[in-house]
Parts: C-alpha cells; structure tokens; sequence
C-alpha cells in the first residue's frame, strides 16, 4: 500500500515537473536548461521503463519535450 502510494506521488511529481518546466511564462525570457532534448527523452524513457509513469504520461511528456525544444 505504501509503494503504492509512493509511486502515486512520484507519477504526479514528474508529471508537474514536465508541465511547469515546459511553460514559458508571461513574456519572461526563457532559456534552454542544462539538460539537452536526448538527455530529457531518456530520462523520460527509464522513468516510464521503471513503470514511474504511465504510457499516456510518457507520450503526453514526449510530446511536451519535444515541444519545448522546438
């Protein structure tokens, strides 16, 4: 039941992390991380092979990834 909930919360934290890294902001200037896009798309890769995120997050951040780095 604990895993459980741990995992719960772990799924919830990447998918907020993913969704306020990929956000602009209002007009502010946005610079790329430190992280490039392969690296992002791997780690997104082992999270989702770990089974930490489901397969509708993973395609959901792929694409927010992929976005983001246009």
């Amino acid at each position: 039941m604990l895993r459980k909930k741990t995992l719960t919360l772990l799924i919830i934290f990447v998918s907020l992390f993913v969704i306020f890294t990929s956000c602009g902001g209002g007009g502010a200037k946005v610079e790329q991380g430190s992280q490039t896009l392969g690296q992002e798309l791997i780690d997104l890769d082992k999270a989702y092979k770990d089974g930490i995120i489901s397969e509708k997050q993973y395609n959901d951040s792929k694409k927010a990834l992929i976005k983001k780095h246009k």
